[in-house]
């Protein structure tokens, strides 16, 4: 849409693209200002796959975009001489796939991904075009005769996308995301491969049904001589159900990455030279024998189950503060303690936990035990799981340390020689124990935490997309791919070390009810009949939460932590300026008064069901079972029903509404298959405000503040809210505040005057109105954790109370409210957590 001119940028003496935009969105002027926001997201990417934005701007009331220029044909020019050799399709969807990767990134969905809107450059290079602008065109249909455009209106329920490469969601008109253009990208690697394409019908209404109802005929009945591994990637990415594709364009490249790296299938030698008949049948005959009676001592041991169990428990320790263990010298566990962030030692056979007094570094944190047990590596000052943190390589004696590099996690090699370590932008790193040689091993597409090496020095396995999946790698950085992918594939899987022999792998996986982590082991022993298991198999089955196992030096036990949680619901007294324990200490967070005060909603911690009782807690009412998960909550303004986002893997956060005296929570927008945070109700019962388009980890996408109107079920978005969530609106109506996504900034809406005002307070959670809507109460966790509060018209925030010593915790992690009085309510943390030793029996 539009036309393109050639022309040459006097400044920096260079020929140019520029494109004249239509005049409908000249005259829109929230269209424009969105179409110049996503054009600046655009330009931000900087990708080689990714046509490079250089300027937006108006002349004369005409909206235009300077781009590079390019050179060679649309991927539609090429596909119409017929389909592309394997070798050729596969690099271009690799390029393709890391294209749309580093837009997803950045919170940009395609929407309208096509062969027209692809361009091959005469050197090879594949070019993503007009990124984000099928997002914000609207109108005017478009067709090559073969391809229609539907409109393309940002209205829920309305169809956007081109017809033959929309996906089914897209088709029904829902909300859609990065997954839609997996599903287009899908549509053309088929095409690529096949000459044809994957749905295409003589009518646009019975190809949309052929999106929603039929598979693409299969590529191997085309005539097409294409690998089924490749056939599968195509299939995954046309699955009708998003959740079924691939989690992210990330991981289609690695898979796509995976079959480029596999060489051909090897050519049997050709036979020798018959010998004697009868020396041939005397051989084998007795080969024969010999191969039946390995078979069956192979596969008789590899059937029973099950090969690894745990004989015996013995708890190590007793004082309830261990951490995190990070390794052993065979004599003696090192572990980070989960009180005062410090390193602490105890007997591989029990005793008392002893401190490491020759580390001296500020709150250090250790990662793990050099093979000889006399290094450790440990970072210095982490502020968070995902941060970086200067890694340092210290000796166990005398406490000399090393400067390695700035990383999240990090671990030794087998022999000692070398340091495995990750960065938050998704690169895995190796660098000599003495600090030189450092070097990128390979980009693995999000933060490695924590790694682990096998015995053999070839395989690196992490933890990767928060603790959701386990990926491996060849330590020479090539064959990158998701481990485990097919087993429990919506359930956290991470933490795995293997045995000292190499036979056993132990990680850590779901409980079999209830969010405690529980242990599994997976058999990759091999043999003449026997292959590596497909399917791990428990050690542990309890209530207990275990953490991070590893094996002894013989490989004879795991050791491990075991947690029991517990929380104790704490308000502040400021007559005795101390925490006590509220509503009988009841294990609980996200609590939330009705408007009058006569009523209290909360979530029990660690089960994760929201409750509504009176306010001295009597009369309770169970609202929710798992496996909705709230992680906010707010009342209506008649006390009658509350609104509440709960989270879960398949469907992300989602706002749901249920009434305070029982009943089935029901979908806010049951119309919407999208994702909505933090709703909160205006004082006038009339509307409700939450946050749009928060993606997790894989799919972080930038959010929107909303407004739904009850009554014409209408929603509007705040005027400039990009980037912003967690709105809640003041007691008096007059104002609406939201947060930054660092969480650094309060913003406040002023519904009078339709304009926000910042207030920068530095790392922060949980910001909670006053009672009289002129303060902000916030959560400072970091650094010096205290609650503080700030006047909403600017100034100093001040302290209210001091949680240097108050162990805190919550659904999220951590939690912080207010009661109808203004005093700080927080989550005690009474876990304990002790070391533990299992003795294993091996078949």
């Amino acid at each position: 849409m539009g036309e393109v001119y050639r022309a040459r940028d006097p400044a920096l003496k260079r020929e140019v693209a520029v494109k004249i935009l239509p005049s409908f969105v000249a005259r829109d002027p929230d269209r424009l200002l969105r179409f110049e926001q996503e054009a600046q997201a655009a330009a931000a990417l900087d990708h080689p796959n990714i046509l490079a934005v250089h300027r937006f701007g108006v002349f004369e009331g005409a909206p235009y975009l300077v781009s590079e220029l390019l050179a060679g044909e649309s991927l539609r020019q090429a596909l119409q001489r017929g389909p592309l050799p394997v070798r050729k399709a596969v690099d271009y969807a690799i390029q393709i796939a890391h294209g749309l990767s580093a837009a997803h990134g950045k919170g940009i969905v395609h929407r309208d991904l096509k062969p027209e809107n692809l361009f091959v450059t005469k050197d090879g290079r594949v070019k993503i075009l007009d990124f984000g602008l099928a997002k914000l065109m609207r109108g005017q249909t478009e067709s090559d005769g073969n391809a229609p455009t539907a409109p393309r209106p940002t209205d829920p329920g309305m169809v956007v996308g081109t017809v033959g490469y929309m996906s089914p969601e897209q088709v029904r008109g829902h909300a859609i995301d990065h997954r839609a253009d997996i599903f287009a990208f899908g549509a053309i690697l088929y095409e690529m491969l096949t000459g044809r394409r994957a749905f295409q019908r003589s009518t646009s209404a019975e190809t949309m049904a052929a999106i929603l109802n039929d598979d693409p005929p299969a590529i191997s009945q085309t005539g097409a001589n294409i690998p089924p591994s490749l056939e599968r990637v195509v299939n995954r990415c046309l699955e009708k159900n998003p959740e079924q594709r691939f989690h992210s364009a990330s991981d289609l490249a690695f898979a796509l990455d995976a079959l480029s790296d596999s060489g051909p299938v090897p050519v049997p030698a050709p036979p020798r030279r018959r010998a004697g008949r009868a020396a041939v049948w005397s051989i084998g005959l007795l080969a024969a024998m010999v191969l039946a009676v390995v078979a069956w001592f192979e596969i008789a041991n590899q059937n029973s189950a099950p090969p690894l169990r745990i004989s015996k428990y013995t708890q190590l320790t007793y004082n309830g503060h261990a951490g995190f263990l990070a390794g052993t010298d065979g004599d003696r566990i090192y572990l980070t303690t989960l009180v005062g962030a410090s390193i602490s030692q105890v007997s591989a056979s029990g005793g008392e936990m002893e401190p490491v007094t020759s580390i001296t570094l500020p709150i250090p944190d250790l990662i793990d035990v050099s093979p000889d047990g006399s290094m450790l590596l440990v970072m210095s000052d982490k502020k968070g799981v995902a941060d970086p943190a200067p890694l340092y390589a210290v000796q166990v004696v005398g406490g000399a340390h090393r400067y390695l590099a700035d990383a999240v996690s990090a671990a030794w090699s087998p022999d000692g020689k070398s340091v495995a370590y990750s960065t938050p932008d998704g690169n895995l790193n190796i660098i000599n124990s003495n600090g030189t040689g450092a070097h990128k091993l390979a980009y693995v597409g999000g933060v490695a935490h924590p790694i682990s090496w096998s015995p053999d020095e070839r395989t690196i396995r992490f933890s990767r997309d928060n603790y959701r999946a386990i990926w491996e790698i060849s330590s020479s950085g090539s064959n990158l791919h998701p481990f485990l992918a097919d087993w429990q594939p919506s359930e956290s899987k991470c933490c795995g070390r293997w045995s000292p022999s190499g036979d056993f792998y132990a990680f850590l996986g779901p409980g079999p009810a209830g969010p405690e982590s529980q242990i599994y082991a997976l058999d990759e022993r091999r043999g003449l009949f026997r292959r590596p298991a497909k399917e791990p198999f428990p050690l542990t089955s309890d209530p207990i939460d275990w953490d991070r196992p590893f094996f002894s030096k013989d490989g004879k036990k795991i050791f491990a932590t075991g947690a029991t949680h517990a929380g104790e619901l704490d308000r502040f007294d400021r007559k005795s300026n101390q925490f006590q324990p509220y509503l009988g200490g009841i294990s609980a967070d996200l609590v939330a008064f009705s408007r009058d005060g006569q009523s209290v909603a909360y979530v029990s911690y660690r089960d994760d069901i929201l409750w509504r009782a009176n306010r001295d807690g009597s009369d309770r009412v169970q609202l929710t079972s798992p496996p909705l998960q709230p992680i906010s909550l707010d009342w209506s303004p008649d006390g009658t029903q509350l609104v509440f986002t709960a989270s879960s893997p398949q469907a992300g956060e989602q706002a749901w509404i249920v009434r305070a005296k029982a009943g089935t929570p029901e979908r806010l927008l049951p119309e919407d298959g999208g994702q909505e945070a933090d709703p909160s109700w205006s004082p006038d019962g009339r509307t409700i405000v939450f946050a749009t388009g928060v993606g997790g980890s894989s799919n972080q996408q930038s959010s929107f503040i909303r407004m739904l109107d009850l009554a014409s079920h209408r929603i509007t978005t705040l005027p400039g809210s990009a980037g912003m969530f967690s709105p809640h609106w003041s007691p008096d109506g007059r104002s609406i505040k939201a947060e930054s996504q660092d969480q650094s900034t309060l913003y406040i809406f002023e519904m009078k005057t339709q304009h926000w005002s910042a207030l920068s307070i530095g790392i922060h959670a949980c910001a909670a109105w006053s009672s009289d809507s002129r303060s902000i109460y916030f959560f400072r966790y970091v650094d010096d954790p205290a609650i503080l509060r700030v006047p909403v018209k600017g100034g100093e925030a001040k302290t209210v109370v001091s949680l240097k010593d108050f162990r805190f915790t919550g659904t999220l992690g951590l939690w912080f409210g207010l009661d109808p009085t203004d005093a700080p309510l927080m989550l005690r943390d009474v876990s304990t957590s002790d070391v533990y030793a299992f003795t294993l029996d091996q078949k």
